[in-house]
């Protein structure tokens, strides 16, 4: 029985410069990927440009008006999506607005150096924290088990508040496994291997890659998809922590201490 309130040395140096740098790298990639998205702003289903097969376009039919189409709807997004701030003070045609890009102004070629720069920041980050992990011996504690999947809906019921107290658990609970084994064996990998389908130059030397995924347009779709994903899951976390002890939690990933809560399991 762990004693409530006890200080627990939970995240290595290591784990909180690499989750720190990730965060960071991620947000940049995000906004430098929305850039270079703005040079082709649609998405199809298809091996090629297929308009016939669009399931997401912003559009500007005419000056001053900006469209967002989605599986054939369109929507008026004047302002937000479509015509919207160019970064240069003035409005344009353009998907993503300015305060959303990296750079702020429209270049391919600038929003791709941003987007490569930080893919290499967020890939060592992954390495460092994997390989730091295994050496700890305690990358296991993130990966959800056959024992803790009835535990997931229990402990959902608890975050919905409609169960008084967590099933037992670990340093993480059923939830957050499944989510960083999801985050670290599926979108992870998958994101890289679909940004470098995109790559000129690796698909002209590993163009199987390219095929997996059926092709460079639908490469796109399905990286802009698990990005969606991994936004979500980002969007979650930044809420579990702000609704379960902020302060705590903050502490826990700038210093490495974290005080056990009676609702923390076996915290260790």
């Amino acid at each position: 029985m762990t004693e409530e309130g006890k200080a627990v040395y939970r995240h290595s140096l290591v784990t909180r410069i690499t989750h720190w740098l990730f965060f960071i790298a991620f947000m940049a990639l995000v906004s430098s990927g929305l850039q270079v998205f703005n040079a082709a702003p649609y998405l199809d289903a298809a091996d090629k440009s297929n308009p016939a097969r669009r399931v997401l376009s912003f559009d500007s039919p005419q000056d001053g008006i900006g469209t967002t189409t989605i599986f054939g709807h369109t929507l008026k997004t004047t302002g937000l999506f479509g015509w919207t701030a160019d970064g240069m003070g003035a409005q344009a045609a353009r998907a993503f607005p300015s305060w959303l890009t990296i750079p702020a102004y429209q270049s391919l070629a600038d929003g791709r150096r941003w987007h490569f720069f930080f893919a290499w920041i967020m890939a060592g980050c992954g390495f460092f924290y994997i390989v730091s992990g295994l050496a700890r011996r305690n990358l296991s504690e993130l990966i959800l088990r056959p024992r803790d999947i009835p535990k997931i809906v229990p402990m959902q019921l608890y975050y919905l508040r409609l169960r008084k107290e967590p099933p037992e658990h670990g340093t993480y609970n059923p939830l957050q496994k499944l989510a960083y084994t999801l985050v670290i064996f599926v979108f992870a990998p998958l994101l890289v291997l679909s940004g470098l389908a995109l790559s000129p130059g690796f698909d002209a030397w590993l163009h199987p890659i390219t095929s997996v995924f059926g092709g460079r347009q639908y490469a796109r779709l399905w990286h802009f998809v698990l990005m969606i994903a991994l936004l979500g899951f980002f969007v979650t976390h930044v809420i579990l922590v702000a609704t379960q002890g902020v302060f705590n939690q903050m502490r826990s990933m700038i210093t490495g201490w974290y005080r056990l809560r009676s609702s923390d399991g076996t915290g260790v």
